[in-house]
Parts: structure tokens; C-alpha cells; sequence
């Protein structure tokens, strides 16, 4: 590999290089905590002017700390598709340079909130069939790069080194984020942060406070009015969440339901329970692969199932796919979940703010017809906070 001056990458990146390092603390420095969910006022993470300009501003943030910049960035690069939908939900989608896998990041429903969209098949996809190569950084020469950097060094299939994204820090651009989406991997010992907390740190990060607070309260204003309509807790099913991505599956690697990464935030919202409890199979994490089968499912018997891996399907395709699979599945077909058609799509594994409404939507009509039906939002409202033009 050829060195730095070879490359003839400069140092740091100009504009928000000479205010985008990382302040004090260094890489992987942070702290720890958990927030409550939804929208909260936090005590860091505030942009606030510094000496070094007059229009500079810091965005504090776990793992990392402290990252200042000059100006909110054009180019940044991403892992995340959680925080993608960030980005295009604050207007500034078209800065989304990357994804870890672009197949995960589904963007069906931008197209019911006129004047949204997103390119997805324009990102440059980072986790190769070998890992992520460090060159493909270079290449996008981003102004920041909102990924945790833990994630790329704790996931060895990855094979990155702490060396190599203190590498890329200081010679591409700063890393800040934090993986929210799940909460089982053992080596993430710092803050957590909810879904609003994280879009509230985006949100600095682009300089879209104003655009953020809109849409924080339409979700407070959303999320009441669908849970005043619950029925009773102890009314409302448990879920057995798990990934398998085949049309007729045998084998599943397990979530958990009662995790408080941002994915799960509509069935917590909703008061689904996790079927899992109690049984001591632990959910997917980096350090766990583990999986289970129908007889494993059998012991558990949940009263509905959600299964990953089939977002690019409509609920009627999935029927006659996974479901009709189950439904014949000698083993799979004992279930009550199967045998009630409570089996669901199970949702993205990465989802964003505006996913989450749009999901919230669909398992309180999945899960409670006979309460809610339709369309539970105003799209036109939501898509002029997310243009700009209301």
C-alpha cells in the first residue's frame, strides 16, 4: 500500500478539516448512560460558537466526543441507513455519500411524501464480500464520516484496525456517531442514545435544529394520539423477532424485542412484548450468531412472529411466500402465530425517524385492525417539514 504522500491526500480535509477534529478525548473515548425515549433536551452535544470562527460550532457526541466544524458538511459518509433517513428527513439527503450494505437501506417510503426522494442505487456500498476495504474511504474523500468507530473496529469480518481509522480520521475526515439500533453487543460500554436523541445530533450536525424540532413534534403529536387507542396491556400480543431472509426458511437468528435499540421503537411504542423472555436465548450481536428452528419456536410458541429480511416485499407477497411456507411447514404450521396469520415483515434493521412512522403505521394496523385502519399521519404535513415548503 502506498503511503499518505504518495496518495497526495492532504492532512486534513479544508473547510471542515480545520474545525472537524476530534477535541480532547480521541477516538473512541466517551461515556455512559441511556437516555428516555423520544425527543429530550440533552446537556452536551449543543452547537455553540468557538474561538477559532465565528460561525464554528461543536457536536458532542459517544463514542468520540467533541467534533468541531466550520460548516455543516456536503459529502459525508455513512454505514447506517438509520441515519440516512436522518439526512433526507432534515433535507440534506443528497450529502449521503455511502452505505455499509445499500440494500439495506429502504427507501419505499419516501414515495408517499411528495417532493422526497432518494437515489439509493447512487451509494457506494463499503462492506465487500471480504470486508470493508480502508481505500474505499479515500476514494469518497468525505467531509465526515457519521459512522461509530467501534463498529468498524469490533466487527472482525470487517478487518479494520483502530490503526486504520485513526488513519482515516486524520487524513480523510473525523468519525462521529454511535450504533443505536441494536443494544446486545457486549463491547459497546458507552452512552446510548434513543432515536430522537440521535436525529437531534444529525440534526446539529447539519445545522437543521428548527427542521428537527418540527418533526420531533409531529411525532409527539403522532405517537399519543395511536397509543390512546391501545387496547389494555395485558390485550396486546407478545412477538418472536428474528432475521432469515429465504422465502421458505428453517433456521433464524433471534432478536430481541425488549432490546431498546432504535429498530424496536414501534413495537415498544405499541406495547408488544418480547416471547423471548424468560427463555434465555440471547439476540443477535456481533459476538453472537447463534440461531434457532421451528422446534425452538415451537417450545416458545409466540402469539406472533416478525421476521427480517423481506422489506423489498409487499405484505401480499410475503403471504404467499414465508407465510405460505410456514402455513405448510409441518413443524412451522403447529404454531398459533402461523396458524392465526400473525406473521409479519419485521421491519428494516436499520430504521430512521421517518421509517419509524411510516412503521408505526403499519403493526398498529397489522396488529389491531379493528382499532386502526388507513393512514394514521398527514404525508402532506410531513413532507413539507421535510422540504422545507410548509
Amino acid at each position: 500500500m502506498t503511503d499518505d504522500g504518495e496518495r497526495g491526500v492532504p492532512t486534513r480535509r479544508d473547510l471542515l478539516t480545520a474545525g472537524g477534529a476530534v477535541v480532547g478525548a480521541g477516538l473512541i473515548a466517551g461515556c455512559a448512560g441511556s437516555g428516555r425515549e423520544g425527543p429530550t433536551e440533552t446537556t452536551d452535544g449543543t452547537a455553540t460558537p468557538t474561538e477559532a470562527s465565528e460561525d464554528a460550532y461543536t457536536v458532542d457526541m459517544a463514542p468520540v466526543g467533541s467534533v468541531e466544524f466550520d460548516d455543516p458538511p456536503e459529502r459525508v459518509a455513512h454505514y447506517f441507513p438509520g441515519y440516512g433517513d436522518m439526512a433526507v428527513a432534515l433535507g440534506h439527503g443528497d450529502s449521503v455519500l455511502s452505505m455499509g450494505l445499500p440494500s439495506r437501506f429502504h427507501s419505499d417510503h419516501y414515495g408517499e411524501l411528495d417532493g422526497v426522494d432518494f437515489d439509493v442505487e447512487s451509494l457506494t456500498k463499503l462492506n465487500g464480500d471480504s470486508g470493508i476495504d480502508k481505500e474505499v474511504f479515500y476514494e469518497l474523500d468525505a467531509d465526515l464520516h457519521l459512522i461509530d468507530p467501534r463498529w468498524l473496529v469490533n466487527n472482525g469480518f470487517f478487518g479494520l484496525e483502530e490503526s486504520d481509522v485513526e488513519e482515516l480520521r486524520d487524513n480523510v475526515a473525523p468519525f462521529v456517531g454511535n450504533v443505536v439500533f441494536r443494544r446486545t453487543d457486549g463491547w459497546h460500554d458507552y452512552r446510548y442514545y434513543t432515536l430522537y436523541e440521535t436525529f437531534e445530533k444529525v440534526a446539529e450536525i447539519h445545522r437543521e435544529t428548527e427542521r428537527f424540532e418540527r418533526l420531533a413534534a409531529f411525532h409527539d403529536e403522532y405517537l399519543p394520539r395511536v397509543q390512546a387507542e391501545l387496547p389494555p396491556a395485558d390485550a396486546r400480543p407478545n412477538a418472536l423477532l428474528i432475521f432469515a431472509a429465504g422465502d421458505e426458511p428453517e433456521a433464524f437468528s433471534p432478536y430481541r424485542v425488549s432490546d431498546r435499540g432504535t429498530n424496536k421503537k414501534q413495537f415498544r411504542d405499541l406495547g408488544i412484548t418480547d416471547a423471548l423472555t424468560g427463555t434465555g436465548i440471547d439476540g443477535l450481536s456481533t459476538t453472537d450468531r447463534g440461531q434457532i428452528d421451528y422446534e425452538t419456536m415451537l417450545e416458545v410458541d409466540p402469539d406472533s412472529i416478525l421476521v427480517r429480511g423481506h422489506e423489498a416485499k409487499s405484505r401480499a407477497e410475503f403471504e404467499e411466500t414465508v407465510l405460505a411456507f410456514m402455513k405448510d411447514h409441518d413443524t412451522a404450521s403447529e404454531l398459533a402465530a402461523v396458524r392465526n396469520d400473525m406473521v409479519f415483515r419485521g421491519g428494516p434493521i436499520y430504521s430512521g425517524p421517518l421509517h419509524h412512522l411510516f412503521l408505526l403505521e403499519r403493526y398498529a394496523t397489522g396488529y389491531f385492525p379493528e382499532i386502526y385502519s388507513g393512514e394514521l399521519f398527514d404525508r402532506e404535513e410531513l413532507a413539507g417539514i421535510v422540504t422545507g415548503e410548509a
